[in-house]
């Protein structure tokens, strides 16, 4: 009922927000100049605001065409290195550069949002590293047929895609697949897998929420396992491919995450609006591109959702030591030869600061050289892996650790 509900009133709303899309693109074709007056130019920015506001469920494009190698940019194309039922292995091929790049594997959160949320974490680390990424897909389109979906899935596709990169790769996890991508890389470590990554980054992930605990992690807790069961699991509406299949629907979370900070939010589109009245572009587009990825949502399966909510953030199964994989226990201690480096945020109000550095602890067979934290001043979640402060002081700790384990 309550994906259905849901449903019934984006359905109602989409004629309002196509006609505003409408007005937008018959401007940009056949009247531009219309924005040299005062009213047409608020009335297209009421428009765009309305339009933007729409929750979507269609992955925007990464648009990455090129990069900048060295002191030449290359041109820069996707291409599906390997396809699973719930996500594919993505490569940005550079076919102009011919000096071999380090293998970079980029996890990306499976949490409401798509990939692309992590372009520019994916422009920048493509300077220097051959960069794959996993590309989730929408629960909602998935069959049935294709089975279930949980954490320990998860952690499979982690390593699978691992091994599809083969030797000598390296491993980049953002925010909630650093649980797993810390497991995957335990499990391979205790088995020996030649495609165990040479380096694992985890950047602001809540490796133990026990530390620090933040408002989502109050939230997670509040309730017990069953209450989120029965309060947040739908059933996707027959219209789509995963018809029945049961999810944590996308729109759910990312009204939990606009609910934070609703004022922000408010706030970012009023500048957007006011942006476009005094024909400042740049902040307008700015705001624009980040709401349109913003607002394109996956629904997550009910197995994977209920088992992150349960493992992670109210037993914190990995942290106590107590995860399991396959039947057997996830054993960081297992990990000797993979250099960790803990990425956090001093702002970071999601994931809490001392969160992600507590993997440091639970891998006990790491030597000293092998460990690095960085805690960078003055970002929140998303300041870890974008923005100014990502490109110019994490990011070369990040590439620093790949040079120095080849």
């Amino acid at each position: 009922m309550l994906y259905q509900a849901y449903q019934t009133f984006s359905d109602m709303m989409a004629p309002s927000r196509q006609m505003a899309a409408g007005a937008l693109a018959l401007r940009d074709q056949f009247w531009p100049e219309l924005d040299d007056w005062a009213f047409p130019r608020r009335l297209h920015a009421l428009c765009e605001t309305f339009a933007l506001s729409a929750i979507t469920h269609e992955r925007t494009s990464f648009g990455i065409d090129t990069a900048q190698v060295g002191n030449k940019k290359v041109a820069v194309r996707e291409e599906v290195i390997t396809n699973l039922p719930f996500g594919d292995l993505l490569h940005f091929a550079k076919d102009e550069v011919l000096v071999p790049q380090p293998k970079m594997l980029v996890v990306a959160p499976l949490s409401g949002h798509y990939a692309s949320l992590l372009k520019n974490t994916v422009e920048v680390l493509l300077r220097d590293h051959d960069v794959y990424i996993t590309d989730w897909r929408n629960a909602r389109d998935v069959p049935l047929s294709a089975g279930r979906f949980g954490l320990e899935d998860y952690t499979d596709y982690v390593i699978t895609f691992l091994q599809e990169l083969g030797p000598r790769s390296h491993l980049l996890a953002v925010c909630q697949p650093c649980v797993s991508a810390l497991a995957a890389v335990a499990v391979m470590s205790a088995e020996r897998d030649p495609s165990t990554p040479r380096s694992l980054t985890l950047m602001g992930g809540p490796v133990d929420v026990r530390e620090a605990p933040t408002i989502v992690n109050e939230l997670a807790n509040a309730n017990s396992f069953d209450w989120f069961e029965a309060n947040l699991i739908s059933q996707v509406p027959w219209r789509y491919k995963g018809a029945g299949r049961s999810v944590y629907p996308g729109f759910l979370q990312l009204t939990a995450f606009m609910s934070m900070n609703p004022s922000r939010h408010f706030d970012q589109f009023r500048k957007l609006y006011q942006a476009r009245v005094d024909q400042r572009s740049g902040d307008a587009h700015k705001i624009h591109d980040f709401y349109e990825e913003y607002m394109a949502v996956l629904d997550l399966t009910a197995e994977f959702y209920l088992e992150t909510i349960d493992q992670v953030f109210q037993r914190a199964t990995l942290a106590k030591g107590e995860m399991m994989h396959r039947g057997q226990l996830v054993d960081c201690g297992a990990i000797r030869n993979t250099a960790l480096l803990t990425v956090e945020g001093e702002r970071d109000d999601i994931c809490g600061v001392g969160q992600t550095a507590a993997a440091h602890r639970l891998c006990t067979s790491l030597r000293p050289h092998l460990r690095r934290h960085h805690l960078q001043p003055g970002v929140g979640h998303y300041g870890v892996f974008s923005g100014s402060k990502w490109e110019k002081q994490i990011y070369p700790q990040v590439r620093n650790l790949v040079l120095a384990m080849g």
